[in-house]
């Protein structure tokens, strides 16, 4: 149990690296899903369209939502934004930096999905083969075929067991010129996200550098406040635990020993230290309030020096001077 303590504290320790290895991991899953994946054409001419941009766009929706799921900061990201305002205001900002922090994370997959389909070009092929250009590509006046007709022969391009329109396009020629096309969407895909991802890091530090730094610090303090909350709520709870379990075993005792005619056991010395550190909520009600006034309302992030305790009052406040003595107050008014 403690082994897997220890990889827990690890994991949230290192969380922003673990969020990029597990971002990786599921890149290179996307591949390697789209390699094991049989593609099938329906070749129809009603349906590849449907099922060949189907294959091209559902597949990064899933996995960008799975980022979204996989990333602890989403919960805190609805937290933040859905909590009532309190005595803690909300910036729209850190909102932003957030939200874009884990999007840029949950990106990553979907772009490696469809740029592996379009490099490979059997949805484009699939989707766009009615739409192949006869008047360059193969023989538009044939005379025994109508429009429809034409549609069906040229729904049968990908799927070369059933095709049976030789006569009218070549299937292979018809293939390479939609292969040709979905490689150069594809290429231009990769070229367009690694211009935005390049802009992204060499630009931003060009615009409001304060700004950014403000949204990335109180991200951060969010963040570390959730994890301490959550911490030192479960040391409470094992603390108030603990000390109702020994009051519990302690009346047991003094009901037995009073039946007995025997003096009941001290309580461990411990006892009082754990009292001590449950600061005060030592019943359900308080606890369920004080988790309540968290909620609703945090405390604003405003310290304030504790004030000490002084014989005349407080150490924050003026004091008078102390009087003069009399020897010093007679040559005082001697010398006016």
């Amino acid at each position: 149990m403690d082994k897997f303590r220890m990889i827990f504290q690890f994991l949230q320790s290192n969380q922003e690296s673990f969020m990029n290895g597990i971002c990786g991991i599921m890149a290179l899953a996307s591949a390697q899903m789209y390699s094991a994946f049989d593609f099938n054409c329906p070749c129809l001419p009603h349906y590849n369209l449907a099922y060949g941009l189907g294959i091209l766009l559902v597949p990064p929706f899933i996995l960008f939502l799975l980022g979204f799921v996989l990333n602890n900061n989403v919960s805190m990201l609805a937290e933040e934004w859905r909590r009532p305002r309190g005595q803690r205001g909300k910036d729209p900002a850190v909102l932003r930096y957030m939200f874009c922090s884990v999007a840029q994370r949950a990106m990553i997959a979907p772009v490696v999905w469809v740029s592996v389909t379009l490099l490979d070009g059997k949805c484009i092929t699939c989707a766009f083969c009615t739409s192949v250009p006869m008047e360059t590509l193969g023989n538009a006046s044939h005379p025994n075929l109508s429009q429809g007709e034409l549609k069906k022969v040229l729904a049968r391009i990908p799927c070369k067991d059933i095709y049976d329109g030789w006569q009218i396009i070549d299937n292979e020629v018809a293939i390479r010129y939609l292969r040709c096309i979905s490689q150069a969407l594809g290429w231009c895909f990769v070229l367009l996200m690694t211009m935005l991802a390049f802009l992204v890091r060499s630009l931003r530090p060009c615009f409001t550098q304060a700004a950014f730094l403000k949204s990335r610090y109180w991200s951060h303090y969010i963040d570390i406040e959730r994890k301490l909350f959550d911490e030192t709520c479960a040391e409470h709870a094992r603390i108030f635990a603990k000390v109702c379990i020994q009051q519990f075993f302690e009346g047991m005792s003094t009901d037995l020993g009073a039946a007995r005619c025997q003096q009941p056991r001290k309580a461990p010395a411990d006892a009082g230290e754990a009292t001590e550190k449950l600061l005060g909520i030592t019943d359900q009600g308080t606890m369920n309030t004080a988790l309540k006034s968290w909620h609703r309302c945090k405390p604003p992030l405003h310290l304030h020096p504790p004030a000490l305790p002084s014989s005349n009052g407080w150490a924050g406040e003026e004091q008078p001077p102390p009087p003069m003595p009399r020897r010093e107050m007679a040559a005082y008014y001697s010398r006016v």
